[in-house]
């Protein structure tokens, strides 16, 4: 097993780089992934999501799976699923619901609330833990499997390629 390991946090000072962090998430994600979004309500998970969908070609609504569980998008030939798992009463509740036949090599599972299904819900490849930092949020990414690791590697790589171009001048 990879310990998880994080080496950074990444700081969003507003929902325009909440948006850009999930753009740059949508070049590095690949098949079989499993991501962790952590965070209060009102975080930015879903305006996460919605940019990593944006920038992935969906052009649909995107809304929070709160009630749902799970939202299904489809883009080119990758299956995406955006679980919430916040009204779970008990962890047993994601077999009752049959969620498990998601969670699959072809596609890539964003999972809010992941502890409201502990013990159930496959294990992260990578974590991203959202959270108020005033007078924004900030974003402590934690990779949990190689899979995992990779990911993070390729999205700091954007992060730094990016805020180079938006900074210039920073060391």
């Amino acid at each position: 097993m990879h310990e998880p390991q994080c080496t950074r946090e990444l700081s969003l000072p507003d929902e325009a780089a909440t948006q850009r962090l999930g753009g740059l998430l949508a070049r590095c994600i690949r098949p079989g992934l499993v991501i962790y979004l952590e965070g209060d309500l009102g975080a930015g998970k879903t305006t996460l999501v919605r940019a990593l969908l944006r920038a992935l070609g969906h052009t649909g609504p995107v809304k929070s799976p709160t009630y749902a569980l799970v939202e299904v998008y489809v883009i080119s030939s990758l299956y995406l699923y955006h679980f919430d798992f916040y009204r779970f009463g008990s962890p047993e509740e994601f077999v009752d619901a049959g969620l498990g036949e998601y969670f699959r090599g072809d596609s890539v599972c964003l999972v809010e609330w992941p502890e409201k299904a502990a013990g159930y819900v496959p294990p992260a490849d990578l974590r991203l833990a959202v959270g108020h930092e005033p007078p924004g949020r900030r974003c402590r990414p934690l990779a949990c499997s190689e899979e995992g690791q990779q990911c993070l590697t390729r999205l700091y790589a954007a992060w730094d390629a990016a805020d180079s171009c938006i900074s210039p001048g920073r060391p």
